[in-house]
């Protein structure tokens, strides 16, 4: 339970700045490349770099922390961080075939699947 409760805390507050970014962004950017988005996912890789290798004890204070700010803030302030991590370390690993499937899949199968949820919200409204 205690664990839950830290993933939740976390990912409230990663939520939270993930909109609060948007809104700063926006407020004084104004153009078509979606700076906020590519901002938060940098940033949010950077910071999951600095935690993973600043958590990187085994003790329960730092697997704690690992749930409330890799799992939790990380993961709701931006996916592409997890996505990125997970990437290096399969290049790590030696498993850079894997990680170039992953990469590929992950970006065209996720464009892909946003297209078609569009279409398909599109084809149950006009029925």
């Amino acid at each position: 339970m205690k664990q839950l409760f830290f993933v939740g805390l976390g990912g409230a507050l990663g939520a939270i700045f993930r909109y609060l970014a948007s809104v700063v962004t926006s407020k004084y950017y104004i153009g078509n490349f979606p700076l906020a988005t590519f901002l938060v996912n940098i940033s949010g890789c950077f910071l999951i770099g600095v935690l993973i290798g600043g958590l990187s004890s085994s003790s329960q204070n730092s697997n704690d922390l690992r749930l409330l700010f890799v799992t939790g803030f990380c993961g709701a302030y931006t996916t592409f961080s997890t996505f990125a991590a997970e990437n290096l370390t399969l290049i790590e690993h030696g498993n850079s075939r894997i990680a170039l499937l992953y990469i590929l899949l992950s970006i065209i199968l996720g464009v892909l699947a946003v297209w078609l949820g569009i279409k398909s919200h599109h084809a149950f409204t006009t029925c």
